[in-house]
């Protein structure tokens, strides 16, 4: 997105997962370095983040700026944006913050916007080494759980070290940004100040 965004001098918002918990837009923020990221658990100032992207792009000698935006996230004072049948979760479909931002840009700055709703697209890039390892790690680990005849367990990554855990983890609380430690709440930004001592995955 950085390259059209750049050549037509435009304000990219690219739309990730993310209905509760923000980490796909804020680790994707930080890793590609874009100008703002939204996150889910925390309403943000529409107003306010058209400001800053409008200066960004001023800012940018290739007049263009980019955002990342998750689906769950809320406008002050409004819902997500969901639409559809519940599933057996009782989830509506998300997706619409994106385009709602894109629309608000456009109607008042007259600046164009490219708009990218990622969803699925997010999950097919080839793995890189480190996906590799750990995957393969985790089957050779998850055979050793059978051939033990060891129920009810799931092999983990704990303090940068391999583990099995109980199954039952997954259900004992949900996965949420660390908003005081990672996140800017007034600039829409990650946080990357006291670094030290964080994990290798900001989690």
């Amino acid at each position: 997105m950085r390259t059209p965004s750049g050549s037509h001098e435009r304000i990219a918002v690219i739309e990730l997962f993310g209905r509760y918990s923000g980490e796909t837009s804020l680790i994707s923020a930080y890793l590609a370095g874009v100008d703002r990221a939204i996150i889910s658990e925390v309403d943000f100032d529409v107003d306010k983040l058209v400001d800053f992207l409008i200066e960004d792009r001023k800012k940018n000698p290739s007049h263009y700026a980019i955002m990342t935006v998750s689906e769950g996230a809320k406008p002050a004072g409004g819902g997500m944006f969901l639409s559809g049948e519940a599933d057996a979760y009782g989830h509506k479909k998300l997706g619409g913050i994106g385009e709602f931002i894109a629309r608000s840009i456009e109607k008042r700055s007259g600046i164009g916007v490219m708009f990218q709703q990622l969803g699925y697209l997010m999950r097919s890039g080839a793995p890189d080494a480190l996906d590799r390892m750990v995957s393969t790690t985790y089957g050779y680990l998850a055979a050793d759980l059978m051939l033990q005849k060891r129920s009810g367990r799931m092999v983990a990554l704990r303090d940068g070290k391999y583990t099995t855990i109980s199954a039952s983890m997954i259900t004992e609380g949900k996965k949420r940004v660390d908003v005081e430690e990672l996140y800017d709440i007034e600039k829409y930004r990650p946080k990357v100040a006291h670094l030290l001592g964080k994990p290798m995955f900001l989690y």
